[in-house]
């Protein structure tokens, strides 16, 4: 890595939330619309930089962004549902057809 901190930039081309570290993509969520709310269905991060927080960077950037645009979330990740079942403070964007998967 350069020393930065890495960035997290929403990239609608690809559709997904990509993790740079300068012009390096070291990681990326994938997201996909539905209606009023957003779908999170796979998240990786680059070989060799698991375990560093660059996974939560990410899973963080992705639900703060969603919350910002007022739409709700459908993590079918199993990283991001993990985040979110740590970080309660994302349960109000589950939405209401998986809510009952969080004990909601």
């Amino acid at each position: 890595m350069t020393g930065m901190t890495p960035q997290v930039r929403r990239n609608d081309d690809t559709q997904r939330y990509e993790l740079l570290d300068g012009d390096r993509q070291l990681g990326y969520a994938e997201f996909r619309p539905v209606g009023t709310a957003v779908m999170l269905p796979h998240t990786e991060v680059e070989e060799g930089h698991e375990g560093e927080g660059l996974g939560s960077q990410l899973a963080r950037a992705a639900l703060d962004d969603i919350r910002a645009q007022g739409k709700q979330v459908m993590p079918m990740c199993p990283f991001i549902a993990a985040y979110i079942r740590r970080h309660p403070e994302y349960n109000d964007l589950i939405h209401p057809q998986q809510r009952a998967v969080f004990g909601l």
